[in-house]
């Protein structure tokens, strides 16, 4: 078994212990937030750690109604300028803390006057130290380059965060079951697409809403484990343009919301069957071909985190069959340094 493979196995028990270490931290955050409520979100993240952050965004979005912004790191680390950030705040997000355009950005927002917090594994990192407030993932650690249960620890670690500040109790019943519907996730079999995806030299993943986080990162991981080119659209934007790619020889990874944007991506998988692409949806109903099997619906957003743990046990799947080196991508590391 690949470390990777190891590691996302290890992802329902870090999500089961995590409610502990976040407790203070998330208390005093959220003290913070009701002393001074900002008027906007900024995120700062770079990898799979910045699409946590989009995920980030479509609950505080949808569940607060504030507006959530994408930093971008260089304008602190390369242009040296000062956002307006007074009173806002800004959530960095991060597996290693180590990355210097992200510590520079918190940097940067604390002398704006801006409430900083960290996101972060590694809760002794310089991204940590450089922050307000740190929030462990609590992941435990992880050396596989491609990161698994950090990316499924922060989704959970966001979604707490956004129960809490809510004072949601359906999501927090959601959080309760996480830890065994993950381990479930695992288990499921997605060999149909891993088939098709293997010989494969390029392919669609599409989501909306919770899911377009997941696929950005399926998109990623695709690129990074499997060494297959591949490109993540929510489902609306791809009707604008790259929906041209689609076709016979182009299949189409669809991951399924269980809210109100499953609708869309239903009428939009069914026109590109109409073309000839190669559709496979992971979304729930009576098996079929094409349809990849997932956990009952529960809550949208823990759904989300679900089906991120049932790819990845696919993508370490399609890596053997496609040979390439799960643990040790070629060209990468573990901490990736920019400024």
């Amino acid at each position: 078994m690949s470390r990777m493979e190891a590691e996302l196995r290890e992802a329902p028990e870090a999500v089961g212990r995590q409610a502990e270490g976040l407790a203070a931290p998330l208390a005093e955050l959220l003290a913070r937030l009701a002393r001074q409520p900002p008027r906007l979100v900024v995120t700062c993240a770079r990898g799979s750690s910045a699409h946590a952050a989009t995920f980030a965004k479509h609950l505080v979005e949808r569940r607060l109604g504030l507006p959530v912004a994408a930093a971008a790191p260089s304008i602190a680390s390369l242009y040296r300028r000062r956002l307006r950030l007074e009173g806002q705040l800004l959530l960095a997000i991060s597996q290693s803390g180590g990355s210097d355009d992200l510590i520079e950005t918190a940097k940067m927002a604390r002398k704006a006057g801006a409430l900083v917090a960290a996101l972060v594994n590694v809760t002794d990192s310089p991204l940590a130290a450089a922050c307000d407030i740190v929030l462990p993932i609590g992941a435990g650690p992880e050396e596989s380059v491609a990161a698994t249960k950090s990316f499924v620890a922060s989704l959970c670690a966001l979604l707490r965060w956004v129960a809490r500040w809510t004072k949601d109790g359906e999501m927090e019943r959601a959080l309760d079951r996480l830890p065994e519907r993950l381990a479930a996730a695992s288990a499921l079999d997605w060999g149909e697409a891993c088939g098709a995806l293997a010989g494969a030299t390029s392919v669609l993943v599409l989501g909306r809403g919770p899911t377009l986080p997941i696929a950005r990162e399926a998109a990623l991981k695709l690129k990074e484990v499997c060494r297959l080119h591949a490109e993540a659209f929510s489902a609306a934007e791809f009707r604008h343009g790259p929906m041209a790619l689609a076709g016979p020889g182009y299949p189409v990874l669809l991951l399924m919301p269980t809210d109100a944007a499953a609708a869309g991506l239903s009428h939009l998988a069914a026109d590109l069957g109409e073309m000839g692409a190669a559709v496979f949806a992971a979304q729930p109903g009576a098996p079929r071909p094409g349809r990849l099997p997932v956990l009952a619906p529960q809550h949208p957003e823990a759904d989300a985190i679900c089906l991120a743990q049932s790819f990845y046990a696919t993508a370490a799947r399609l890596a053997r069959l496609r040979g390439t080196e799960i643990d040790r991508p070629r060209h990468l590391e573990k901490v990736t340094r920019t400024r």
